[in-house]
């Protein structure tokens, strides 16, 4: 009989904050969460295709007496094998204990959860499955039916199908009583609430939101399995239950063992604080657990999706991001992991557009999710290359059509990026502007002659400009503080040819109340990457005085260490009464701007290891590095408290890679991640160019005494020009340059005597004219 109630209440996803995250190490393609003590999203048959809500549990006695296990307070975990992704969870209550061990099938895609039930015999534990199939949550088929002799609970949606079997130690069937309902209207949660027991045996229902119920016995192994429909699901499950539960944890771990053991480098960390070992083996593990199998290279930003018990969202992070794809593939090579950094080189260079730059983020596929652009992830495929170039690891990937094209669409749209690193304004800012300089330098190992020249010459004129662009003097801001000059959070893009641009206003997303700030009173702590990519050094006056800003405006000091905000005014976060991110609220701490401070510190000479063990005490769960943490009183009704994880993302991959780097760095006394190639050129000193460049991206106003000119146009033309109000008018053929751009340069003796050029341009092929006159003013010796 179906079940009454269509379609069920609106879905909703699991809370952000994880436990734990894992999967297998060899065939098995399947993913895990763990939150709230229970079975979160589950993922196949790629790592961003969430197949179910929870698996969740009653405990009940049939006479009225019955708890929701997620509703206890405080459940114990631990990992089954220390370094592997296998846990128990322990749910205690004063007339029960309720054991729940979860580890996946190596070589099914099945997760197994074996249950033992304790204390008064009177009760029986309940699982209730909630399918979110091929990430939908409201066209899912539901049915309670017979197979092949066993009780089992499926669903299906579109080309997936998943499938609940119970079994006890002799491997019977232990289902009892099951049900299939629709969520909020007969769903096995709802019969507890009606009835205080399980009394509905509704046999099917969907489309729809729904939910699995299903009576088992006190002690039971359940295989959840996932495949192309129901019936190829059972057989896995089944398959799986064939064998003992603790055979197929032994060699789930062993699995884990043998990979840490390659690349978790316990001889190198021996002298560290105990707590400090652990974390950097978890954090490899975090790593490894976010790879895909179907795309190998890919990984996701996090097995997560912030804040998702209050919304129904596609996508949350299990997307790709490259530059955190990029930062994490840092940490592989941190752990020795090359071939799978390799991975993450060649799926970059599958995914790149024509033009040279990668998609904000994506699926898998390389379709696009979010559609911005944003310069520094079309500089970090680069240095991931040149990581792997300083390594001799390429192994033979061609890399330099990737890098001239990266570098090409840098070089044509840059300094200023349509967003930045947080993906918010366009401007100039100093990360995004160090990983792009960066990109140049580096990645000019692969590019010709001419190619080389001209990207090296426009990393040197871009450095050079970085204070000018970037910085701001002689504010309110400044004068409040007591200091001279600092770092903007992000210059608007006419900053360029423009210095008046600083008093522009930069709205502040994501809150209620924007303030209205010009950029010029807005900080962030992205300036901290110039110290890190060697652009200026640790002492260098305007890093302190922005480091004196970041640390008065930015800073928070909480029960488990220091942590900073992105920027003053951030409004990603929860509302100040707790209440979920909803495209509004208020920013929070970041553990990752732990990390990078404490990069920071070492390299100005200090010892990052009390900011290494704050972050440890930051992590949830097992382990798990949020990507914010709670910074006000605590509410525990929303499970918030001072220096703890919030519900938005964990773990975020990102903050788990920047935690394996930072301790490397410490161990080896250098930055890890600090491109060779950049330290060697500009040893943290600004450079003197020699070379000046205007593009219609960048069109610079003036030129200093003794500088060439080059004029970037993004097709072959003729440029058309004169001096001094175009006077002594000629032509010059553009070149061009090995990165796509077509140059026209005028040298410094060519300039002299001037005070201003004049220029516009005529294409080649179809005659156009740029429809427009520009000038720069020619700066005379002092």
């Amino acid at each position: 009989m179906k079940a009454p109630g269509a379609p069920g209440s609106e879905a909703r996803w699991a809370p952000g904050d994880k436990s734990l995250v894992g999967c297998a190490l060899r065939s098995a393609r399947l993913w895990f969460t763990i939150g709230q003590g229970i079975v979160t999203e589950v993922y196949y048959p790629r790592v961003d295709i969430p197949q179910i809500r929870d698996l969740d549990f009653v405990v009940a006695d049939g006479r009225g007496f019955w708890v929701d296990i997620k509703t206890l307070p405080d459940p114990r975990l631990r990992l089954l094998r220390p370094g592997t992704p296998a846990v128990e969870m322990l749910h205690h209550h004063p007339r029960f204990t309720l054991r729940l061990q979860v580890c996946p099938d190596p070589v099914r895609d099945v997760l197994l959860v074996e249950v033992e039930l304790t204390g008064d015999d009177t009760l029986r534990p309940y699982v209730l499955l909630t399918p979110r199939i091929g990430e939908s949550g409201d066209a899912n088929l539901a049915w309670a039916e017979r197979h092949h002799g066993r009780n089992v609970l499926w669903a299906e949606q579109g080309p997936f199908g998943i499938a609940l079997l119970a079994a006890n130690g002799d491997q019977r069937d232990t289902f009892e009583r099951t049900s299939a309902g629709y969520v909020g209207a007969s769903d096995g949660l709802e019969d507890f609430r009606n009835h205080g027991r399980l009394t509905w045996a509704w046999d099917q229902a969907g489309p729809g939101n729904v939910m699995l119920t299903g009576e088992i016995g006190r002690h039971s192994v359940l295989a959840l399995g996932i495949g192309s429909s129901k019936e190829s699901a059972a057989t896995l499950a089944a398959g799986t239950l064939a064998q003992p539960f603790v055979n197929i944890l032994e060699d789930f771990a062993t699995d884990w063992l043998h990979w840490h053991g390659q690349h978790t480098r316990d001889q190198d960390l021996h002298q560290l604080p105990a707590r400090v070992q652990s974390q950097f083996k978890t954090s490899a593990m975090v790593l490894r657990s976010h790879m895909d199998r179907t795309y190998p290279g890919a990984m996701v930003a996090s097995l997560s999706i912030p804040w998702g018990d209050s919304r129904d969202v596609r996508g949350g992070y299990h997307l790709v991001w490259p530059r955190d794809l990029v930062e994490c593939a840092g940490a592989l090579l941190v752990l020795g992991a090359e071939a799978e950094a390799r991975n993450v080189l060649r799926y970059l260079i599958a995914t790149q557009h024509e033009d040279g730059h990668w998609n904000q983020n994506q699926w898998l596929g390389g379709k696009p999710y979010w559609l911005g652009v944003q310069l520094d992830e079309a500089a970090f495929p680069v240095l991931l290359a040149a990581m792997l170039a300083e390594r001799n690891a390429l192994d033979g990937i061609r890399v330099a059509g990737m890098v001239r094209a990266a570098l090409g669409f840098i070089a044509r749209e840059g300094p200023a990026s349509d967003q930045d690193r947080w993906e918010e304004n366009r401007g100039v800012n100093t990360f995004t502007l160090s990983v792009c300089i960066a990109a140049l330098v580096a990645g000019s190992r692969f590019l010709d002659d001419t190619a080389r020249d001209h990207a090296l010459a426009l990393a040197d004129f871009w450095n050079a400009n970085l204070e000018h662009w970037t910085s701001a003097a002689d504010t309110a801001l400044a004068r409040r503080l007591g200091v001279t000059r600092y770092y903007m959070r992000i210059a608007p893009s006419p900053i360029v040819g423009d210095q008046q641009a600083a008093w522009q206003i930069l709205p502040i997303k994501n809150r209620v109340h924007d303030p209205h700030l010009p950029a010029e009173e807005q900080v962030g702590t992205d300036f901290l990457q110039l110290v890190r990519f060697g652009l200026r050094e640790a002492d260098d006056p305007l890093i302190l005085d922005s480091l004196k800003i970041a640390d008065t405006l930015l800073k928070v000091d909480t029960p488990t260490g220091p942590s900073w905000y992105r920027y003053h005014g951030d409004g990603y976060g929860e509302h100040r009464d707790g209440s979920p991110y909803d495209g509004a609220g208020r920013g929070r701490a970041w553990p990752l701007l732990t990390g990078e401070r404490a990069h920071y510190e070492l390299a100005a000479g200090y010892d990052p290891l009390p900011l290494i063990e704050s972050m440890c005490a930051m992590t949830g769960g097992l382990g798990m590095f949020p990507e914010q943490i709670w910074d006000s009183e605590p509410i525990p009704g929303r499970r918030l408290y001072p220096g703890r994880p919030t519900g938005s993302a964990m773990p975020l991959a990102w903050t788990h890679a920047e935690f394996i780097k930072l301790v490397a760095s410490r161990q080896e006394e250098r930055i890890v991640d600090c491109p060779t190639a950049v330290w060697a050129r500009y040893h943290g000193r600004r450079p003197e160019a020699d070379r000046a460049f205007w593009s219609p991206a960048a069109p610079i106003s003036r030129l200093a005494p003794g500088q060439t000119l080059t004029i970037w146009l993004p097709e072959p033309a003729r440029l058309h020009f004169g001096y001094d109000g175009w006077q002594h008018i000629a032509d010059r053929q553009t070149r061009e340059t090995g990165l796509g751009l077509h140059a026209a340069s005028f040298t410094a003796q060519e300039l002299s005597g001037h005070t201003q050029v004049d220029f516009t341009w005529q294409r080649h092929g179809d005659g156009h004219w740029s429809g427009e006159d520009f000038s720069i003013r020619l700066d005379t010796p002092s």
